[in-house]
């Protein structure tokens, strides 16, 4: 079995650290070893980008615990980057928190995120979106710290409440999930730089930051207010889906496949991210 502590302890010096580390957003295998190839310190599986790729469905939270765990682990077999998976709710309770925590910890995750947001949607709310009680999400966030055997995995406490609720209920959740003995906060939906002044002001344990607005895309700024992980969406998901839907219409639309090679990735791109020289070796060595 693959060691999995030292990639969770690469990833835990990213949060000790003082920089502001952009992670690639990933989705399978390939994807997660071009990331590591161009030299990103880290990766993240997003709840929308696995659900896009295991059903082909929106962010609705129709995948499950089942299916996400299953892609964990086919990235983390396939590639040494640091992987911080989006867990959404927690699949249910606490105690579904904390079977999530130990099938994601057992596929090979770094770090996880678990976040307060009333999932999925429920009957008759005219879609707005909702947060659980702060108790609720504590329990939660207990539970996450609680379930971890390996002491190197990150558990982060994910909250709405900057869109939701507004900056002071933000603090006070943050406050309250430090608490919980969470190694990081990740706060979904910020936009301003007031907001994570706000938090960063009332925690200690590093934050995290989703696909935020032109005012957030200052590293040193993020970086002097504990912003340790940041994303910036997830463009290769969606770049991945134009390339095929642009190759495919082409081919239906009659273009030659010699017409269409300056889309195509070459032979030696192809090699590097199959790593087709190391089942090489192997095929030398053990079939020779």
């Amino acid at each position: 079995m693959t060691n999995l502590t030292p990639r969770r302890e690469r990833f835990r010096s990213i949060l000790d650290g003082d920089r502001c580390v952009y992670a690639a957003s990933v989705f399978d295998p390939i994807s997660a070893r071009i990331a590591e190839d161009l030299g990103f310190e880290a990766g993240m599986l997003a709840g929308s980008v696995a659900s896009g790729t295991a059903l082909g469905a929106p962010d609705l939270v129709v995948l499950t615990l089942t299916e996400l765990a299953q892609q964990v682990r086919r990235v983390c077999r396939a590639s040494e980057l640091p992987l911080l998976v989006d867990a959404d709710h927690g699949y249910g309770n606490a105690l579904n928190v904390m079977r999530t925590v130990e099938e994601l910890q057992n596929a090979g995750a770094a770090g996880l995120t678990i976040e307060d947001t009333l999932l999925p949607r429920g009957f008759g709310d005219g879609g707005a979106r909702q947060l659980v009680s702060l108790e609720e999400g504590v329990g939660k966030m207990k539970a996450a710290v609680a379930a971890r055997t390996d002491p190197a995995l990150v558990i982060a406490a994910r909250t709405s409440a900057l869109r939701f609720s507004g900056i002071s209920e933000t603090v006070r959740r943050a406050r309250a999930y430090q608490e919980t003995g969470v190694d990081a906060l990740f706060l979904a939906g910020a936009r301003a730089r007031d907001e994570v002044e706000a938090v960063r002001a009332e925690v200690d344990i590093p934050l995290l930051l989703g696909g935020a607005s032109e005012e957030l895309l200052d590293s040193e700024f993020l970086a002097a207010n504990g912003v340790r992980i940041a994303l910036q969406g997830h463009l290769a998901f969606r770049a991945y889906v134009k390339a095929v839907h642009d190759v495919l219409q082409a081919q239906r639309n009659g273009v030659s496949p010699g017409d269409l090679q300056s889309q195509l990735a070459p032979a030696e791109l192809m090699a590097r991210v199959t790593r087709s020289a190391e089942y090489a070796r192997w095929q030398g060595e053990f079939l020779s």
